[in-house]
């Protein structure tokens, strides 16, 4: 798919939530330092003042900004902040060729990329910009708070530390040498049929139809991308999935190498009964300095924080606390 080809038309657009009355919203475009136009929805509070705190809000990994992301920027904006939900490079509207591929370097990128752009904006005070990862993003968002200093507080929302799972799997349990190289095979001999094919074979999204004796988690991806709860048709993970070979790059990376060199403030969010847990208590452990905190969600699944889920999970009023308190 060529990078033009990312330009979908809107006509028929939906968003996966309601906008509030209290925002306004629109398609705003910009470029990263690898060229890749970005495309984004910036939410703005219908009382914004001359210049507002901002924040550039991304994930989950597979989704679009008319997913969680969206969500969580109507929700901030409501609050008073300028938000902006972006489409990381190679998916939804935004461009890059091929499509459905994802980078460590490149994704951490995007998100300096939205920091450039809300620190132009003649609305935007650029010394109050703060940052929210959700899922995979979440990792990212940290691993951008240990490049951008501009990024003043940062919050990591139910995070996945992609690197990790990419070579170790889920619960660690494909950590080994042997594990890996037997992936590294299946990837490089997925390589050449691509090269053969001139095409990028699918991994394929969220399973369906739901095997029944699927983990929970699954059953939770299942229960959002699939349903009309959070299916969209731009969706990685609401559709076709990513590229195959998409995660080397992930393999052969570690993300949050430097993440105990951020100064400034971080949240890590997660949910009690998540099975991603891990990632955020293991990267909270590494995180340095009496501004950052962890919060557990009682009750809170992993998707339950996507969207709230069905007992509204996602304290945004605390959210708004601690931006309130570090974008000063």
């Amino acid at each position: 798919m060529s990078e033009n080809s990312a330009r979908i038309d809107r006509t028929n657009e939906h968003y996966t939530f309601k906008l509030a009355e209290e925002v306004t919203r629109r398609t705003v475009t910009f470029k990263n330092h690898f060229g890749i136009e970005l495309a984004g929805d910036l939410y703005t509070p219908k009382c914004a003042k001359d210049k507002n705190p901002a924040i550039a809000i991304c994930g989950p990994f597979g989704a679009v900004k008319e997913q969680s992301s969206g969500f969580y920027a109507n929700q901030m904006a409501k609050r008073g902040f300028i938000a902006l939900a972006f489409d990381p490079s190679f998916t939804g509207e935004s461009g890059g060729a091929v499509r459905f591929m994802n980078s460590p370097d490149i994704n951490t990128e995007d998100f300096m990329a939205a920091v450039d752009y809300l620190s132009t904006q003649e609305n935007v005070d650029p010394e109050r910009i703060g940052i929210i990862g959700i899922c995979g993003w979440g990792g990212m968002a940290l691993n951008t708070a240990a490049i951008d200093t501009r990024v003043k507080a940062t919050v990591a929302s139910t995070m996945y530390d992609m690197s990790r799972i990419a070579a170790n799997g889920y619960f660690d349990q494909t950590n080994s040498k042997e594990a890996r190289n037997s992936a590294r095979k299946a990837l490089m001999a997925q390589r050449i049929e691509d090269f053969k094919n001139g095409t990028y074979a699918l991994s394929g999204g969220v399973v369906d139809p739901l095997p029944q004796d699927a983990p929970y988690f699954v059953k939770d991806y299942y229960d959002y991308y699939k349903t009309p709860r959070g299916y969209h048709e731009r969706s990685l993970n609401s559709n076709g999935g990513w590229a195959v070979t998409a995660g080397t790059s992930l393999m052969n990376t570690k993300l949050l190498a430097y993440s105990d060199e951020i100064e400034n403030a971080v949240m890590v969010l997660h949910g009690e009964k998540a099975h991603s847990r891990y990632f955020g208590e293991d990267a909270f452990k590494r995180l340095v300095g009496t501004n950052k905190e962890l919060v557990i969600i009682p009750g809170a699944s992993h998707t339950d924080l996507y969207d709230g889920g069905d007992k509204n999970y996602i304290p945004f009023d605390r959210l708004q606390t601690f931006f309130d308190t570090y974008l000063k």
